[in-house]
């Protein structure tokens, strides 16, 4: 069926007017009639999209782009590439630093190497580990490998062979050898032999003395000497030794003709060392000591002429009949003589004394040229440094240039000066002086600079030159510092006390009560001598005697311990 209707059907169901229906419905789709019959789709036509309209000025070309891209990728990964240490050293390490600063602490302890992982050469290798290219690393353990070398040195010179040679072994493994290494390694074979090394010595002791090379570590009379300190029955050294003796004791006439006094010293202080028994030993003393008195009588002369100029105000003047002068003119025939320089120091206390009269008189510029000629005697004075700050500290002028304050003299002086600091100079003064007390506590009395007691003193003077707190400790330096330099004698701790015996002379020249820290100080090198002598260490022992004479040369011990060392009584 076509599904047509005919005239039939419209008869029969009477007129049927067309119509249009309900507009509003027209875009909505038709409803399916189901009429029984098979339902056929009919596919719309397809139609075809219409391309873009194209752009007015026509399509961008942009092939440009991927190489510029491709090439800023590349510089990229290049860059990394060579600066990939730096990076990773910029990465967070803080196992690796935590590994470097045990090892550090371990090489600063002396645990050089082991079997515990906790030594330093363990400890940096394992640092190596974490980071192959690690630059500290590598530096530790070279450092480890040079103290690995001062230890082998130490033994070998204790007689500890095989400490020496076990020392020897790990500083080979870390540095690779070297001349250090090298030449320890045939010491430690010449010690393991020594018939064949007694002969090397001689031969050389020989070569030496022929060639007039008398004194050294390569001198005929220390190759002797080291024959003998390992074979006391030596003949042919013993007879040598004689030889260089003869020749020292020529050298020695030669200089106390000359009137050299420190060479003839030296010379015969070196002959107690290398031929402690050599028989005219005694009679170069006597000379000297004969030389010495007469030397002493004319430079106590001049000593007691200085001080009579002292006490009769002649300090300084152009001639030579001041104490200046006299004490100068002691120390050009006896450089240490302690006295002579204690005369120097107090004619700088002098000085000082009177530049402080002229502050108090309001003459500024007298004391300024009073102190500057104190400062070229004793410049590190701590009353100098007070007397300078005086000056300082009475120029402020709070208001004007007619308000100068510390009109007044004496104690009355301080509160009217103090007016013309601030409150917030108050506190900087108050802050300086408490860092100066913590610092002079803790010895850092002249060092280091900027942060020590003696320059933060000053400092708070430079604010406030009549702070009463600042004033007294600067000026109680010199007490703090004696007693310290007597607590580290009584440590042993002989080095420090020569140090701290340096910064009281300094504090405080001219002080009568040095001369006997000076003499505990002497004592204290002697004991240190015999200490070393005691341990192995003859050079050691024989350099703390030579310190000791500078301090203390009249102690009756000085003679004795030259003459047990060299014999090694």
């Amino acid at each position: 069926m076509s599904g047509r209707r005919d005239s039939n059907d419209r008869e029969l169901r009477g007129r049927t007017e067309p119509t249009l229906g309900r507009l509003d419905d027209l875009d909505k789709p038709a409803s399916s009639i189901d009429d029984g019959l098979p339902h056929i789709v009919v596919d719309a036509p397809r139609r075809r999209t219409a391309p873009p309209p194209a752009s007015p000025r026509g399509p961008r070309k942009r092939g440009w782009l991927i190489p510029v891209l491709v090439l800023v990728l590349i510089g990229a990964v290049t860059g990394l590439w060579l600066q990939q240490d730096r990076l990773r050293n910029m990465m967070p390490a803080t196992e690796l630093n935590d590994t470097l600063a045990q090892a550090n602490r371990a090489l600063d302890e002396g645990r050089l190497d082991g079997t515990n992982g906790d030594s330093a050469r363990e400890l940096f290798e394992k640092a190596r580990d974490q980071q192959p290219d690690s630059d500290q690393a590598r530096d530790g353990l070279r450092r480890v490998g040079q103290a690995e070398v001062a230890r082998a040195d130490a033994a070998l010179t204790a007689g500890n062979l095989d400490q020496a040679e076990a020392a020897l072994n790990v500083a080979r493994e870390l540095l690779g050898g070297g001349a250090d290494v090298e030449r320890l390694s045939e010491r430690l074979s010449q010690a393991r032999n020594p018939e064949a090394r007694t002969e090397t010595l001689i031969d050389e002791a020989q070569q030496a003395l022929a060639a007039g090379r008398l004194d050294g570590e390569d001198g005929a009379g220390a190759l002797y000497r080291r024959v003998l300190d390992a074979d006391k029955t030596n003949a042919v050294a013993a007879r040598g030794l004689d030889k260089v003796g003869d020749a020292l004791a020529a050298q020695a006439r030669q200089a106390i003709a000359a009137n050299d006094k420190e060479k003839a010293n030296a010379i015969v202080d070196r002959i107690a060392i290398l031929v402690p028994r050599y028989g005219d030993l005694p009679s170069l003393r006597a000379a000297l000591a004969e030389t010495k008195k007469q030397d002493g009588q004319a430079v106590a002369t001049l000593i007691q002429q200085g001080n009579e100029a002292l006490r009769a105000g002649r300090f300084v003047g152009d001639g030579d009949d001041n104490a200046l002068s006299r004490f100068q003119a002691a120390l050009a025939a006896d450089p240490d003589n302690a006295e002579a320089k204690a005369g120097v120091g107090r004619v700088a206390q002098a000085l000082i004394v009177q530049a402080n009269a002229a502050i108090d008189s309001e003459d500024d510029d007298q004391a300024t040229r009073l102190l500057d000629r104190a400062a070229k005697l004793a410049p590190k004075s701590a009353e100098l440094a007070a007397a300078r700050a005086r000056i300082a500290g009475g120029d402020r002028h709070p208001g004007g240039a007619d308000d100068k304050v510390g009109a007044t003299t004496g104690d009355d002086a301080i509160p009217e000066a103090s007016m013309a600091v601030s409150p917030e100079q108050k506190a900087k003064v108050a802050d300086l002086v408490r860092r100066a007390q913590v610092a002079a506590a803790r010895g850092d009395i002249m060092d280091p600079p900027g942060d020590s007691a003696y320059d933060l003193y000053r400092n708070a003077l430079a604010i406030d030159g009549n702070d009463p707190a600042a004033r007294a400790g600067l000026q109680g330096l010199p007490t703090q510092v004696e007693k310290q330099m007597q607590q580290a004698v009584a440590n042993g701790n002989v080095q420090r006390a020569e140090n701290l015996y340096g910064t009281l002379s300094d504090l405080a020249p001219g002080d009568a009560t040095q001369g006997e820290a000076r003499h505990r100080l002497g004592s204290a090198w002697i004991d240190n001598a015999l200490q070393r002598a005691a341990q192995g260490d003859r050079q050691g022992a024989f350099q703390a005697l030579d310190r000791a004479r500078r301090y203390a040369p009249d102690d009756p011990r000085l003679q004795s311990a030259y003459e047990r060392i060299a014999t090694g009584r």
